[in-house]
């Protein structure tokens, strides 16, 4: 089957895409004490020059005391951080590629396995991470507004550096999600509730503050889970109708595009029907949407931190979903951890050049 329509330009606001191929957001602990380097520059811009259509980044914090776990999760906040992505953005730019950064803040959070501990306790609306893990303290109504603010601060910052997009990560479990989910959100006050779109609020004020300090002619995306990484089968919405309930005011508040994440592209959603997360949200809202989850690969996300690898597959059933118009956009992940000339490669037909995936990929910043 052909891959040419995932050739064929997108264009958004200040999207300008050559192709239709995203590359996915991974966590990468390669920016000492939150600073991006040299390599981690160059690490995008070998993408770029890959024939990327639109690289979003690592996850990136927000200006928040304990928005990460990590010590080495780039920040998107300060003048050294902001310094380091301006040269990424440049240098993705200089190999032919558009760029957003995915501004993130993990809220309550497993400590990290270094040891590292942020400077004051992880921060959630409840306190929690998943039923009964409590590792941190339930948010005040001043730490959600300026938390609120942190997010447009971000967003503002990264249209100054030149960046083409940016996205919300609202997935995974992280501190958005954590206000979505009932079991985590035990909140009385006007960002809890009974129903989901009652605990969308949140959310709905972050997208409404950052398309504030962007304006409405700067794309905006924000990636979306029903799965957690404590639950795979775990979904916020239960059916169509809860999805729309839930999606449709986050787009009606100012997302452009819907990064719908899930673990298999190619697994239904709901009952009778065969779209998936993609296809349903674009369904429900309108909206150009993201598809991802083990595109091209033969098993998922979460096996090759268990050590699995995984090898090339067939980008047929990938290819009938998009000419069927289920989902606007691919994102690749794992591919394009191990050969940045992935998207080069598809596009010139050269398959029996794909490499598989390995483990050890994820802890390198592979160049070649």
């Amino acid at each position: 089957m052909s891959t040419n329509n995932l050739f064929s330009p997108f264009n958004l606001k200040t999207l300008n895409l050559k192709n239709r191929i995203v590359m996915a957001p991974m966590t990468r602990s390669f920016s000492p004490n939150g600073f991006p380097t040299d390599e981690v520059a160059a690490y995008y811009q070998k993408r770029a020059e890959g024939e990327v259509g639109l690289i979003l980044s690592e996850g990136t914090v927000i200006d928040r005391p304990s928005s990460s776990n990590d010590a080495n999760v780039p920040h998107f906040y300060g003048d050294t951080a902001l310094n380091g992505w301006k040269k990424v953005i440049d240098e993705v730019h200089a190999g032919g590629g558009k760029m957003g950064p995915q501004i993130w803040h993990m809220g309550i959070m497993d400590n990290h396995h270094s040891g590292w501990v942020p400077p004051v306790p992880f921060e959630g609306p409840s306190g929690l991470n998943r039923p009964d893990f409590r590792n941190g303290i339930s948010m005040t109504e001043k730490d959600i507004e300026d938390t609120i603010l942190a997010f447009g601060k971000a967003a503002a910052d990264a249209k100054r550096l030149g960046f083409d997009t940016i996205e919300i990560h609202g997935a995974h479990g992280y501190l958005i999600d954590q206000f979505f989910r009932a079991e985590t959100n035990l909140r009385e006050d006007i960002y809890g509730g009974k129903t989901l779109p009652e605990r969308n609020r949140f959310a709905i004020e972050v997208v409404k503050e950052i398309r504030k300090q962007v304006g409405n002619d700067f794309a905006v995306i924000m990636r979306f889970s029903q799965f957690k990484p404590s639950d795979y089968n775990y979904k916020l919405a239960k059916n169509p109708q809860e999805l729309e309930a839930w999606l449709t005011p986050l787009v009606d508040a100012g997302v452009d595009i819907v990064h719908a994440s899930q673990r298999r592209f190619w697994e239904p959603e709901f009952e009778g029907s065969d779209l998936n997360f993609a296809g349903w949200a674009k369904k429900v809202t309108g909206a150009p949407t993201i598809t991802v989850g083990s595109v091209g690969l033969s098993s998922d996300f979460f096996g090759a931190f268990a050590g699995e690898s995984s090898e090339p597959t067939s980008l047929d059933e990938l290819n009938r979903r998009f000419d069927r118009g289920d989902f606007d956009l691919v994102a690749v992940g794992r591919p394009l951890l191990s050969d940045p000339n992935w998207v080069a490669k598809i596009k010139a037909g050269k398959t029996s050049e794909l490499k598989g995936f390995s483990k050890e990929a994820l802890g390198a910043l592979v160049l070649e």
